[in-house]
């Protein structure tokens, strides 16, 4: 096991402008740590991962695991596996022949590679599949047989380049808990990426959130979804993402659908700091709650309502607002409003308000 750390890494691919897939990431993944990467498309999250697997250049900066900087590095001399969305199994061999092919390259003796081939096997409920060939499995089967060709070579970091993304979705809730699990038990460091903020929420000790090939925020998942650090990681962690609406600063807080939010003195203090009459309100769906009519708050116009069971998600625009910036809430499944309803919303508790700065998107506090 080892520690992994980016210095200051970047690729940058040609062009007019250059592109800088991955802009300056400067990231340090704890030894046993499992770290996902998450962003949307293009974000430059499979770009770093492939830059740490020696399978794209660092044209600036270092990368380094353990104490070794392994920036020009072969891949082959790294000490990683990788574990792709495709599970490049050999179709001709079976699952034990898939799973203990690197070990073979590698020179061990047969009764070496079946001790541990059947040691993984057990890891991954795989023992009964062991003479089958890949075309005889299930996806959720083929992916755990991807799993230990990697778990097989005991290696320093494990690297997941969104494994989990041709399962169905029941299958990826019950595949990501496996994982996950597996990963506490091995104490593996890992570095997973991908492109759903629910699965890096629950998979990962911390997670990094990239857009553009910078580095958002990386914490804790509580954390980024409690205090998130810009108003791009407030609409993308959490799901569904947090209400972001422009709203005027008065006297003692803001305006949201007409209605007067108090903010904390010192939030005050800081946008009054910064020089702006405006700021880009953050509030989390189940943030807000219905109230009877003519209770404090604002009207919402119902558009949509999404039945969860448990809860539901309403989907509504609030007939005052120019701009027709839809607004969600999460209600109680049982006692849903109706489509066309004009429902009464105000806001649970002010300190659960998140304020940003209008032009640069940063947390004003």
């Amino acid at each position: 096991m080892a520690e992994v750390r980016y210095e200051t890494a970047s690729r940058v691919f040609p062009g007019t402008p250059p592109v800088r897939a991955v802009d300056g990431l400067d990231l340090s993944i704890d030894d046993g740590e499992f770290l996902v990467l998450v962003g949307p498309s293009g974000s430059g999250k499979s770009t770093a991962l492939r830059m740490l697997a020696g399978l794209e250049e660092v044209d600036e900066g270092k990368v380094w695991i353990g104490s070794r900087d392994v920036t020009s590095v072969a891949p082959k001399g790294r000490d990683i596996a990788m574990v792709f969305q495709s599970y490049a199994l050999y179709p001709h061999m079976t699952v034990a022949q898939n799973m203990g092919f690197a070990l073979k390259l590698q020179g061990l003796t047969k009764t070496d590679i079946a001790a541990k081939v059947l040691e993984a096997a057990r890891l991954l409920d795989l023992e009964p599949y062991l003479g089958r060939k890949p075309k005889a499995l299930s996806g959720g089967q083929r992916q755990r047989v991807a799993m230990g060709r990697a778990i097989v070579r005991d290696p320093a970091v494990f690297l997941m380049d969104e494994p989990l993304s041709n399962l169905d979705a029941k299958l990826r809730v019950e595949t990501r808990a496996n994982i996950a699990a597996l990963q506490r038990r091995l104490e593996t460091t890992t570095i997973y990426v991908t492109h759903d903020q629910v699965e890096a929420m629950t998979m990962g000790h911390r997670v990094a959130v990239l857009k553009d090939g910078v580095l958002q925020q990386c914490d804790t998942p509580r954390a980024l979804y409690d205090r998130p650090d810009n108003a791009f990681v407030a609409g993308f962690i959490g799901s569904p993402s947090m209400n972001l609406r422009a709203s005027v600063i008065t006297a003692g807080g803001a305006t949201i659908g007409g209605l007067a939010v108090p903010l904390p003195r010192e939030s005050l203090s800081a946008i009054t700091s910064a020089g702006v009459a405006e700021v880009t309100l953050g509030i989390r769906p189940e943030s807000l709650t219905p109230v009877p009519t003519g209770a404090p708050g604002f009207d919402v116009l119902v558009e949509l309502v999404e039945e969860l069971g448990a809860d539901a998600l309403v989907h509504g625009s609030l007939p005052q607002d120019p701009d027709l910036t839809r607004v969600v809430l999460r209600v109680d499944g049982r006692t849903p409003p109706t489509l066309g309803d004009t429902i009464r919303v105000a806001i649970r508790n002010p300190d659960e308000l998140h304020v940003f700065h209008p032009e640069t998107g940063d947390r004003v506090i």
